[in-house]
């Protein structure tokens, strides 16, 4: 299943929504009800996939979906889109179109929780008490968090871009058209992000489209990463390292970005293992991923939540460690899994199977084994198809060696995934691969 994934909730602290079009809907829900058997907080592909299993269970009028965004982004295009293999437009389609229609759709954020007393707190004051919630609100994405990084992103040919934001996604591919020659660099900060492949992907891509151009001789192409490693689980490291190797990518290890200088091209990047030295480099091209945590409004609900402000679950059932009623979903969980859709679609099988059996006095029986994966997109024509569980071992669907670029893998993440997104697990049809991988290694997997 496809990686880098949210779609709501894509905003910096600046308050800005970089997923929201602010134009008038009049789908939303406008009742006075402020009571519900359901209640879900974020629209994104968790919040999606758990109202439409749950409306569709207990019937119209029961499930209320809290979500503030107009459109709703399938993500893992944006690696595409800022390859120009996709558009924008291609990526979104409007949150009236993906919500279930048997939920109650309240169009606005949730600024307060109140598990004690079972209700949260929307933007206009209004109070939502429930018996049940779940908690689908991703990630924030803190842009503003790296001095001089948004001057760079809204100055026009300062050759700063980045494919986490719609706000921003676009400027990829104007950056690689508008290179000549210089540094061209890519980064990965030092917090959780979004599916830990994607900072690379956008790298591939650019190197073989400046190939493919005539100036891979004029450009150094370097990846910067906060990580002491270039990929989480060995057997794709040691796959990656010879892509690198091969197209003579230089990668910096525990080097985190801190600064921005558009006016002058420069990047300054704090060595993690020794804070007191910064190195300061030229670009031409800066490709950033930015700082990321959990969304402020859960982070300050310390009962929910855990020191860094992501839902304290049981890793196994996706329950709540303390409100046996309150299950997380996604980015905005403390489970150890790679965050991406795919961890979604394999949690959401989970969380319908729990939630069910809390609704009727029964025990949990369900358990998520950490079953994620990340298509690592290495051009324009191939992918390695990542897939892992908790313990970083890898849980591959084909019974083939998925650590090898492939053309079928990219087509299956260019062509096939984002059906399977749209219509598959926001209709809360798609439970993960398990049944495919087990049927396609004969049961021994």
């Amino acid at each position: 299943m496809a990686c880098a994934f949210r779609s709501k909730f894509l905003y910096d602290n600046s308050r800005v929504l970089a997923s929201t079009s602010w134009f008038t809907c009049k789908n939303y829900c406008s009742t006075s009800k402020n009571s519900y058997e359901l209640v879900v907080v974020g629209g994104g592909a968790g919040g999606c996939a758990a109202a439409a299993k749950f409306s569709s269970k207990l019937g119209a009028g029961k499930v209320a979906i809290i979500e503030p965004a107009d459109m709703h982004y399938y993500q893992p295009m944006f690696t595409l889109i800022g390859g120009g293999m996709k558009t924008l437009k291609n990526s979104c389609k409007p949150m009236s179109k993906v919500l279930p229609k048997k939920a109650d759709w309240i169009k606005q954020r949730c600024i307060s929780f109140d598990p004690d007393n079972n209700k949260v707190v929307t933007e206009d004051g209004k109070e939502i008490s429930y018996k049940y919630l779940v908690l689908a609100l991703g990630m924030q994405l803190n842009y503003d968090a790296i001095p001089g990084l948004i001057e760079g992103l809204t100055t026009p040919g300062s050759g700063v871009c980045s494919n986490y934001s719609p706000a921003y996604v676009d400027r990829t591919f104007e950056s690689l058209k508008a290179f000549k020659s210089g540094n061209a660099v890519f980064t990965f900060p030092n917090t959780p992000v979004k599916c830990a492949g994607a900072p690379q992907k956008v790298m591939y891509i650019s190197e073989e489209y400046l190939r493919k151009e005539g100036k891979r001789d004029k450009a150094n192409i370097i990846y910067n990463t906060s990580l002491p490693v270039l990929f989480g689980i060995q057997k794709y490291a040691d796959a990656l390292w010879k892509v690198v190797k091969s197209r003579n990518i230089e990668v910096n290890t525990r080097r985190n970005l801190v600064e921005v200088l558009p006016r002058e091209k420069r990047a300054v990047f704090q060595n993690l293992d020794n804070l007191a030295e910064k190195v300061t480099t030229d670009f031409e091209l800066l490709h950033v991923t930015p700082p990321m945590s959990a969304p402020k409004e859960l982070k300050a609900c310390q009962q929910l939540t855990d020191a860094n402000g992501f839902v304290s679950v049981n890793k196994d059932s996706m329950q709540h460690t303390t409100y046996s009623n309150v299950f997380g979903i996604g980015d905005c969980t403390n489970s150890p899994n790679a965050k991406t859709a795919a961890a979604v679609a394999g949690q959401i099988g989970v969380l319908r199977k729990n939630l069910s059996a809390v609704m009727a006095g029964k025990p949990l029986t369900a358990v998520y084994d950490g079953y994620t994966s990340c298509p690592l997109v290495t051009g324009y024509s191939k992918c390695i198809l990542a897939e892992f569980d908790y313990s970083g071992q890898p849980l591959e669907t084909f019974p083939i060696n998925q650590a090898v670029e492939r053309r079928t893998m990219f087509h299956l993440k260019k062509d096939f995934m984002p059906d399977m997104y749209w219509l598959g697990l926001l209709n809360g049809y798609w439970e993960g691969p398990g049944l495919m991988r087990s049927a396609m290694h004969l049961g021994m997997k």
